[in-house]
């Protein structure tokens, strides 16, 4: 993959901006973390779609509400450093927040006080940019 390309991922906008200021990575690598950790997530979608509680649904990514420990086994799994799996989590859950648009936002960011978010990109759906 070339550095200028991290590859597409479902996170943009304000929770990219929002989530890159308060990272504690450099904000150029978080769309190279996100895009490495939808290629992992992205192969999962059914299973996620079996296992979690799916919040939201658009033409381009699914959001589900995961166990707070979610996380941590991706991190793993990735070879992630606490600070990079930490600016992961505040991107998707950034993105959970944004998806419930008005009406739904404070719901979500209760339901993210117990809980964890994935946003997961859709093969066929638009790229993030």
């Amino acid at each position: 993959m070339a550095d200028d390309d991290p590859g597409p991922y479902p996170i943009e906008g304000t929770a990219l901006v929002k989530s890159a200021a308060l990272a504690s990575v450099p904000a150029g690598r978080l769309p190279e973390l996100l895009a490495c950790v939808q290629a992992d997530l992205g192969p999962h979608l059914d299973d996620y779609r079996r296992r979690y509680e799916q919040i939201a649904a658009t033409a381009d990514r699914e959001a589900f509400l995961v166990e707070p420990d979610h996380w941590e086994g991706v991190g793993d799994r990735l070879g992630l450093s606490d600070r990079e799996r930490d600016a992961v989590v505040r991107a998707h859950e950034a993105a959970v927040e944004r998806v419930g648009g008005r009406e739904r936002r404070s719901e979500f960011e209760t339901a993210l006080e117990i809980r964890s978010g994935v946003v997961i990109g859709l093969p066929d759906g638009g790229d993030a940019e």
